[in-house]
């Protein structure tokens, strides 16, 4: 009955403060009933305060509104002063924490109130004319200037908060229990570095849990939270200001700085969501740690968003170039950010462990099976997460280093996989697609990252993608191909990126299987189709790639990829038809006209099969397990059938296929899998900018750079590097061009029995176009200019060696079982009969603004979508990005 009066008394107060049309004096008793004798929750502040009351007191009496939040600061000003020592006070402090985080939005929304925070404060003692003179900051004057130099209500309010976190008996369990209140320690002296939140990174002493503290400091993290989201309010433009909330709070200003991190950092890493392991403990128990893991998360991702050296530079290149005005006198708050400098200084091994353990604890969880349904605790926080390891590895390259030296990546990359894959359909994580293919992009620049996908694969993990056995490269490029050929149209930007992360990692797998050697094939495939190639200016980038890693397998690895050399083999045509891609304008009509919408795989063309040694040998290769539908199966065994009298029959052909898919798996889909399905109708989403361009994000080095010897350039996709032509001789017409191909005549009577447009795809990989206002026509001297710089040659080179061995292996043996073909090119070699082998090319993430306001995007987006209880930011007029319905 009690809490109910005092919520009742409370929405009183508010009511009047909207009421009221004059200027309350700062000293008058009104102001008190805000913060004492009621008793409200967060909760109930955001229900009993609404938006329109808040806008109508900002708008109509601005001064009122003013006072407001300076008097809250004030009591929270005298609380830090008094030590907080009485229950009373606590009370206090809690009721105007709760109010600011309430209020503060609605004053960063508006542009007349931006600089209201960073305005000087009236000197102590002020009474009534300072509750004016705030007030007239609130409104549309210009701050006063005062004789004396006084500290910001920004300023004051960090540093209040900032020693409340570590306010013992309040936010800190007390070092030293001393009776009384008056014996407690004067905050103001007290040494914060004692009473870090957690064991871990600096700190050995972890102390006990308290949940009513673990409460107050979350409600004090969302508060700063709220401090810093200032940015949400500013339109994205490409040289931001430096966000002064976190520039001040991450300065050697805050005494608190370092403790603050560490208690940050240690209480994330530490966090153990399953604790002593008792099913559906999280029932039985509030977990009050889990909101505060949250809030320590996104406090950290943000202030590490903001590196204010690179900020500083591009404001005094900016002033020098007369674009920016001349900085105000409380511009030089922006000094060196000490979380980035902590934490780009860890370098113990132990702190390392730690961190590692942590974060991959923390990333597995949603992926943890158990026998008893929703009998452990699921943690939302994985977005995060992501974000925090980002930062860590950009900014500490030891930390990276230490997580590449062994197995432990793979901890990180099976959760990474786990989410691309379940996310891929659902266009509002469209953002959480991003920040993993990134995060693998910065590992993909390491050659330790290539070398730890050879360990084998242990299906531990639901996903809906083919059984195999094989290698965590096999799952990468499992999940890459599920992710081109299902997912979201708003995710092909990405396809570079996915394509590049294969390259880089290409030269150091070992052995991949059967599954992902056809799945790698496919993509080929589906990306050559000529109508494809020729819809769009860079499609043919694609093309590129995967040709890059094809010859990186076979230069570097060829001894145990069999299976790749084999599915090179059988799909051969596409290779062929790639080198004679038409260029004359009535081709290039007919490859455009066969498009078809939506898709980028072509109806499939019947074709007459022509009875001869090599058609014969096409169909003893048994079929390579592809993930078609039945209908496409069918028509694969019609059209492998020779019509006349072949070497093999339909049912030999069926046995083949069956031993097939025992031997390799198969299409037969993992059990109990998470379905990747769309999001559901109405689900809120926040827009992000455009995929940062991969040249933009990438630079190119070579890995061993040494290594200059070689005659030949590596393929690049932008052309900017002379490559080894296909074809030596001048650029000839289509026909001219496949008698001069360096293949046998048998060879030249397979492609010519292949129509060209038979080498659609079968399964339908999505590629909606690209709406443009300008038309794109391709020309015959843009298909030469790229088409001859095809980095062909090392493929074919297989091809011509290795087809007529394998094609007599077939006719003197009578072979019918892929088996033995594969036995037979395990024990082939290649030396001395490929070209000179290219330079290995690594794509190496570098840091670029694109990607920097890409991230500040997302990171804001993300903690907008998080914080629903209260919906802190839910209703205000947002600016850096859209919330959108799905």
């Amino acid at each position: 009955m009690g809490n109910s009066d005092s919520k009742l008394n409370f929405r009183k107060s508010i009511v009047q403060l909207t009421q009221k049309n004059q200027k309350i004096d700062a000293d008058d008793p009104f102001w008190e009933q805000f913060w004492s004798g009621h008793q409200t929750t967060l909760e109930d502040v955001f229900a009993l305060v609404t938006a329109a009351e808040i806008r109508n007191i900002r708008n109509d009496n601005p001064a009122n509104l003013a006072t407001l939040c300076y008097k809250a600061v004030e009591k929270l000003a005298k609380a830090v002063d008094n030590s907080c020592r009485t229950q009373a006070e606590q009370s206090c402090v809690m009721n105007c924490v709760r109010l600011l985080i309430r209020i503060i939005p609605y004053i960063f929304e508006d542009d007349k109130w931006r600089h209201f925070f960073w305005s000087s404060l009236p000197a102590a003692g002020g009474g009534k004319e300072a509750g004016q003179d705030v007030a007239r900051v609130g409104g549309e004057t210009e701050p006063l200037a005062y004789h004396q130099q006084t500290v910001p209500l920004a300023q004051s309010l960090l540093n209040a908060v900032c020693d409340l976190l570590f306010c013992p008996d309040f936010t800190v369990t007390a070092a030293t229990r001393r009776p009384g209140p008056e014996k407690a320690e004067e905050l103001a002296n007290i040494d914060s570095c004692e009473y870090i939140w957690e064991a871990g990174v600096g700190f050995a002493h972890s102390p006990p849990k308290n949940a009513n503290m673990e409460k107050r400091r979350t409600e004090l993290l969302k508060l700063l939270l709220t401090c810093f989201s200032e940015p949400m309010y500013r339109a994205p433009t490409p040289t931001e200001e430096p966000n002064k909330w976190i520039a001040y709070f991450t300065s050697a200003d805050n005494r608190h700085a370092l403790p603050l991190f560490t208690s940050f950092l240690n209480t994330v890493c530490a966090y153990d969501p399953v604790g002593f392991g008792v099913p559906y403990n999280h029932l039985l128990f509030t977990d009050t740690t889990e909101a505060l893991v949250e809030a320590c998360l996104q406090i950290l991702i943000v202030t590490l968003d903001h590196d204010m050296i690179v900020q500083q530079q591009q404001q005094l290149e900016l002033q020098r170039h007369g674009k920016l005005p001349a900085p105000s006198p409380y511009d030089d708050v922006c000094g060196d950010n000490l979380f980035i400098n902590y934490l780009s200084r860890v370098h113990r091994d132990e702190d390392f462990h730690f961190i590692l353990k942590g974060i991959t604890r923390l990333l597995n969880n949603p992926l943890v099976q158990n026998y008893l349904p929703n009998s452990t605790k699921r943690l939302h926080c994985h977005q995060e997460l992501l974000i925090l390891f980002w930062k860590i590895c950009d900014y500490n390259k030891k930390f990276l280093y230490f997580v590449l030296k062994s197995s432990d990546v793979l901890d990180i990359l099976i959760p990474i996989l786990y989410h691309l894959n379940y996310s891929r359909a659902d266009q509002s994580k469209v953002g959480l697609m991003h920040i993993g293919v990134f995060i693998l992009l910065l590992l993909s620049g390491e050659r330790n990252f290539g070398v730890r996908l050879n360990k084998p694969y242990t299906a531990t993990v639901p996903m809906d993608i083919p059984v195999f056995t094989g290698t965590h490269a096999d799952l990468l490029i499992t999940v890459f191909h599920k992710i081109i050929a299902t997912g979201h149209q708003r995710l092909q930007p990405l396809f570079d990126c996915l394509l590049t992360i294969l390259v880089n990692v290409s030269p150091y797998l070992k052995t991949l299987s059967m599954v992902a050697s056809v799945k790698l094939l496919h993509l080929l495939e589906a990306f050559s189709t000529p109508w494809f190639l020729l819809s769009a200016p860079s499609n043919h980038h694609l093309v590129f790639f995967l040709l890059e890693i094809f010859n990186n397998i076979i230069q570097y690895q060829f001894d145990g990829n069999s299976n790749l050399v084999y599915t090179i083999i059988r799909k051969r045509h596409v290779f062929h038809a790639m080198a004679n891609l038409p260029t004359d304008m009535n081709g290039i009509a007919k490859c455009l006209s066969g498009r078809k919408v939506g898709k980028f795989n072509l109806p499939p063309v019947r074709q007459k099969r022509i009875t001869t040694v090599v058609q014969n040998f096409q169909n003893q290769l048994p079929n390579c397990v592809e993930d078609d539908d039945e209908e496409d199966e069918e028509d694969d065994l019609e059209e492998d059938t020779p019509k006349n009298g072949g070497i093999l029959n339909k049912s030999n052909i069926a046995e083949s296929e069956t031993e097939s898919q025992q031997q390799h798996g198969g299409e037969k889909q993992m059990e109990g899998p998470l379905t990747a399905m769309p999001a559901e109708p109405g689900t809120l989403k926040a827009s992000l900018p455009d995929t940062p361009a991969l040249l933009q994000m990438t630079e190119r080095e070579q890995a061993h750079p040494g290594s200059t010897d070689s005659t030949e350039q590596t393929p690049t996709i932008d052309g900017t590097s002379d490559i080894v032509r296909f074809e030596k001789t001048p650029e000839k017409s289509p026909s001219e061009s496949r008698s001069n191909s360096p293949i046998n005549g048998n060879f030249e009577r397979d492609v010519k029995a292949n129509n060209r447009l038979s080498v659609a795809p079968r399964s339908s990989i999505r590629m909606v176009h690209q709406p443009s206002m300008e038309v794109w026509t391709p020309t015959p001297e843009w298909i030469v200019s790229w088409r001859s710089k095809l980095p062909l040659q090392t493929i074919m080179r297989l091809l011509q060696v290795l087809v007529p061995q394998v094609e007599k292996i077939c006719i003197d043996k009578g072979l019918t079982d892929e088996s033995e073909i594969l036995k037979f090119l395990q024990h082939g070699t290649l030396v001395g009969l490929l070209p000179v082998p290219h330079p290995i090319l690594i794509r190496k993430y570098q840091a670029n603004a694109g990607t920097t306001a890409w991230f500040r995007t997302y990171i804001w987006g993300v903690i907008y979508l998080r914080n629903v209880e209260p919906a802190i930011w839910y209703d205000t007029e947002v600016k850096l990005f859209e919330i959108q319905r799905v």
